[in-house]
């Protein structure tokens, strides 16, 4: 079974232990089940409800969480549509994001995530989308691609891998597996540049194309406004990211909780993961917690700073 290694899981518990309840909690990003099984774990009257748009990994969750019985509530979906689909569990004591790539959908290499793994350029989440990447990659402008690859891979060489991309189709057809992409941003690039990347030359771009694909900036504003719906008053919302793009959105979305008097930001910087869990866990490096306690009816916020 793929592993699933929770990020910050310690610093997260720990902030659950320091609130005054922990009765329901609603794990937005399920996965393989690793948040969820720690806080059940941890907190033995708690009941959980986690939300995932992947069916292999609410089935992967399920059988891992299998032996805490009726405390355990699997729910398939978007997190967009988190009030809507867990409006009637609510209101909830905590709320839970990881917003990394699920350990399932990078490890196998037929989802199409992997820039290590060969296999069918999709990197779709939730299966039932029609939207891939192999679509993008394959129809869109040089200049749409290397606008995506600038907005949401931060890539520097945008332009000369967009331009890349559509000289290969021109010249060789279409690039059909993540593989054929990643051979022709390395054609592409001189060896020179690469070697200055710091980190595989085509993990910007993947990193674009499946934010694209999948709408993920949009689809986290969304699901912070929907969590904020489905909190009752004091409770705790921890979110878990991996780029500067969602800690940016997550950052000014708790900025504008505070100054609108609905709670408090708990974390002046974020949280990163220790050495010592970086060893364990490589996925973690990148990784940044931010944590956000909502006011209890009358109470007005004092920012902390």
């Amino acid at each position: 079974m793929t592993e699933h290694i929770p990020v910050l899981i310690a610093e997260i518990l720990a902030f659950l232990q320091t609130r005054p309840k922990v009765g329901k909690v609603l794990d937005c990003t399920l996965g393989l089940g690793g948040y969820s099984e720690a806080v059940l774990e941890t907190f033995p009257e708690v009941q959980v409800w986690g939300l995932d748009q992947d069916d292999e990994a609410i089935r992967i969750a399920s059988d891992r969480l299998e032996p805490f019985g009726n405390r355990f509530h699997p729910i398939h979906g978007n997190f967009a549509e988190a009030a809507e689909l867990a409006g009637n569990a609510g209101p909830f004591d905590a709320i839970l994001f990881d917003l990394g790539v699920s350990n399932l959908q990078i490890s196998e290499g037929y989802r199409g995530f992997s820039f290590q793994s060969d296999g069918p350029l999709d990197m779709r989440m939730n299966r039932h989308f029609s939207l891939t990447a192999e679509y993008l990659v394959n129809n869109w402008t040089e200049k749409e691609l290397s606008d995506i690859f600038w907005k949401y891979g931060e890539e520097r060489y945008s332009r000369q891998i967009a331009r890349g991309i559509l000289r290969h189709r021109e010249n060789r057809g279409k690039i059909e597996t993540t593989g054929e992409l990643v051979s022709v941003i390395r054609e592409t690039l001189p060896a020179p540049v690469q070697r200055k990347m710091g980190g595989h030359p085509a993990r910007k771009v993947f990193q674009a194309l499946r934010i694209a694909v999948n709408d993920e900036l949009a689809v986290l504003e969304q699901g912070l406004s929907g969590a904020f719906e489905l909190v009752r008053p004091g409770a705790s919302v921890a979110v878990v990211s991996y780029h500067s793009l969602e800690d940016r959105i997550v950052k000014h979305f708790f900025r504008e909780k505070q100054k609108e008097n609905l709670g408090t930001i708990e974390t002046k910087r974020p949280l990163i993961p220790s050495d010592e869990e970086i060893e364990r866990n490589y996925k973690a490096r990148s990784a940044k917690l931010r944590l956000f306690v909502t006011n209890e009816p009358g109470k007005e916020t004092k920012p902390k700073w």
